[in-house]
């Protein structure tokens, strides 16, 4: 688990997260998610370390250009003020070690702000670990889309979909609008 998504799971293990991105109404989920994954002896892999900035610097780029610091830092030091923005070098190395040998891999969302080069880093080692792996490889999602497209490696993946939602909501076997409404015009 990366990118946004984890840092709701940092902070419900009691971790700083400072002005990250959290989804403060899903942190008893993800305790009951950790929980359950333990007992069934499942490994969640989440973050080791992570770049965080001063400052979000796609809401003000003057003002980034002027002011922004990044740094990486592990992930139970996150200070206030400070938001994550990608995950860092160990965290690319665990979770490229982590997708050796898998026969599946679907993936929904960037690791970071990879619209910008400083952020970009966790998100193409992800990208180019899965291109390389010798397994089915699905993309769900328009960031992840572009990432791929931007690198230029879309063609090695198995599927590419920039409806990350709604592909995850199929996998999870829901019936999708637009598949309903072509089943009732036959």
């Amino acid at each position: 688990i990366g990118g946004g998504m984890a840092h709701t799971f940092d902070k419900s293990k009691g971790l700083p997260v400072g002005n990250s991105l959290v989804e403060d109404d899903k942190l008893e989920l993800s305790q009951e998610l950790l929980k359950e994954a333990e007992a069934k002896g499942v490994k969640v892999v989440l973050p080791l370390d992570l770049r965080v900035a001063n400052m979000f610097p796609l809401a003000d780029e003057a003002k980034w250009k002027a002011e922004g610091k990044s740094k990486i830092v592990d992930v139970d030091k996150v200070e206030d003020g400070w938001e994550a923005l990608d995950s860092g070098p160990k965290t690319s190395e665990a979770y490229v070690h982590a997708l050796k040998g898998a026969k599946t891999v679907v993936w929904n969302g960037p690791m970071g702000v990879f619209e910008m080069k400083p952020f970009a880093t966790g998100t193409f080692a992800i990208a180019e670990a899965i291109a390389n792996l010798d397994a089915t490889t699905v993309i769900g999602g328009g960031e992840s889309a572009s990432v791929v497209d931007q690198m230029g490696i879309e063609d090695k993946f198995s599927h590419v979909s920039t409806g990350g939602g709604a592909s995850l909501e199929m996998l999870e076997g829901m019936v999708l609008p637009g598949v309903a409404v072509l089943a009732d015009k036959e």
